[in-house]
């Protein structure tokens, strides 16, 4: 293989298919289904010809509605490599969103799978739709040639999934792609013997680009599973011979609290468990690595930095608990209100700068002016602090920051601390009005099946013991499950909808 950097996915691509083109990219857990290195590249230049044939021409964006499937990778892949902009719709959207995105984006095209067609032609009746099959492709027979994309060309449109307002189109370019493709894999210390379980939905850039992409820096291989399931989690992660497993934190506490779980020595080839996408409670992750003997990785990034910003070591006796890890193939630091750095040990917005920081939202200057600095550091909106050894802990979100009487309250220690009972499954914390202190503390709280029941009075008395009065929530509320975006990150401010 050429020791040449690559610096955008059709390169990815072309070298693992000439470096290894027997060798496999990609499995499906549900059929006897896969994809190898020469299948894939000989199978992009015929997406080539489906697009072409639909009108649409390099650089025009596409857009995808569709579940996990061999199809959606080779759909997404494909694009990709023949130099379009891909716009993988999140299948969680409420219709007026979804409409709200397939408008926005311009795209030239829409790629729904079966289920998804009428429902998407009833949301954008102006734009052409193409009935695509996520699992089973059927592709034109002729390939096509197309140029080789630059660098700089947008090559993901991808729309976050705010918690209020219109969702905004981060651009991210085929050299971030490849760049953090690149990072991830070195991070990890993959290399092509190496195969991940993908369970996160490919409209999430947690799963685009750590488990569709890395592996094509690494050479390894994924295996495609249509969803989570953590009752099947472990026999798709042994049966198909995975060495790592690529997860977010509400997924470690199904897992953990689940009864499907195989003897430890059937776990022996998973060396890793990867967790990303939102903070993963310390207790949590020393949970798991006990019940299962797979050490935990904990990474933090954003849709704007391709996934991965921070990671922690792979060498369990150098890692933090409760840090995201330390920067990972770019540059961060932390800033106060006047953008200034400050200090390690202070609090601040943390900032971010490299090769994977997209180049902007789309149609949307005054966004992208507000989140770059002008010095070009991306303003993350998370809150946290970085240690004399280089880890950075994140406190919470700039928005989510409760301030009660004029302290600043983090509402992860709130969380932590209710974590910590044995009857909280999951626990979130919110600021709610309050006449005198400006905010109080609301904490929604998930309690473990079977679990003795956890009165209010019980829980306040916890964590008057472990946060003292002045963080001890004023009112607490029983639910069954927290709100959460596609990553599985618990979405505070719709705790308070319905107050």
């Amino acid at each position: 293989m050429s020791t040449a950097v690559p610096d955008t996915v059709r390169r990815l691509i072309d070298a693992q298919a000439a470096a290894q083109p027997q060798a496999l990219y990609a499995l499906a857990t549900e059929a006897e289904r896969s994809l190898s290195y020469a299948d894939l590249h000989a199978g992009c230049a015929r997406v080539a010809t489906l697009l072409q044939s639909q009108g649409c021409r390099p650089g025009d964006t596409v857009s995808l509605v569709m579940p996990n499937g061999l199809g959606t990778l080779q759909l997404l892949l494909g694009a990709l490599h023949g130099g379009w902009c891909v716009n993988p719709v999140n299948l969680l959207s409420q219709p007026e969103q979804m409409g709200y995105v397939l408008e926005h984006s311009d795209c030239s095209l829409i790629l729904a799978s079966g289920e998804w067609v009428e429902k998407v032609r009833a949301l954008a009746p102006r734009a052409k739709v193409l009935a695509v099959d996520h699992d089973d492709l059927q592709l034109p027979a002729q390939p096509s040639a197309t140029p080789d994309p630059q660098a700089g060309t947008t090559g993901l449109l991808m729309y976050t999934s705010g918690t209020t307002g219109r969702p905004k189109g981060v651009m991210l370019t085929q050299a971030n792609l490849a760049a953090n493709a690149r990072a991830i894999a070195a991070e990890h210390a993959l290399t092509p013997a190496d195969r991940v379980l993908g369970v996160l939905p490919l409209y999430h850039i947690n799963a685009f680009a750590v488990t569709m992409l890395a592996p094509l820096a690494s050479g390894g291989s994924v295996v495609m599973a249509p969803r989570f399931s953590a009752a099947r989690f472990w026999a798709q992660a042994v049966g198909m011979q995975c060495t790592w497993v690529n997860v977010v934190p509400t997924m470690v506490s199904y897992l953990i609290e689940g009864e499907a779980a195989p003897p430890r020595e059937a776990l022996a080839g998973i060396r890793l468990a990867r967790s990303a996408s939102a903070a993963l409670p310390p207790e949590h992750l020393l949970a798991f690595e006990q019940r299962f003997g797979i050490g935990i990785v904990e990474t933090m990034g954003l849709t704007e930095t391709v996934a991965p910003a921070f990671s922690n070591p792979l060498d369990r006796a150098h890692r933090k608990l409760g840090a995201v890890g330390r920067a990972s193939g770019c540059e961060a630091r932390v800033i106060d209100a006047a953008l200034a750095p400050l200090p390690d040990g202070q609090t601040g917005e943390i900032a971010i700068r490299g090769p994977n920081v997209m180049r902007g939202y789309y149609k949307n200057d005054e966004a992208t002016r507000e989140a770059f600095t002008p010095d070009g550091w991306l303003r993350t909106g998370d809150l946290g602090h970085r240690d004399a050894d280089g880890f950075f802990f994140v406190t919470g979100r700039i928005k989510e920051l409760i301030i009660k009487g004029g302290e600043n309250i983090a509402p992860r220690e709130i969380d932590e601390a209710l974590l910590r009972h044995p009857s909280v499954l999951e626990a979130a914390a919110v600021g709610i009005p309050d006449k005198h202190y400006g905010q109080e503390i609301l904490a929604c709280v998930v309690l473990r099946p079977g679990a003795e029941p956890a009165v209010e009075a019980d829980l306040r008395a916890f964590c008057e013991l472990h946060l003292g009065r002045y963080k001890t929530p004023k009112m607490f509320r029983f639910v069954s499950e927290l709100p959460r975006g596609p990553s599985g990150k618990v979405q505070r401010l719709k705790l308070l909808e319905g107050l």
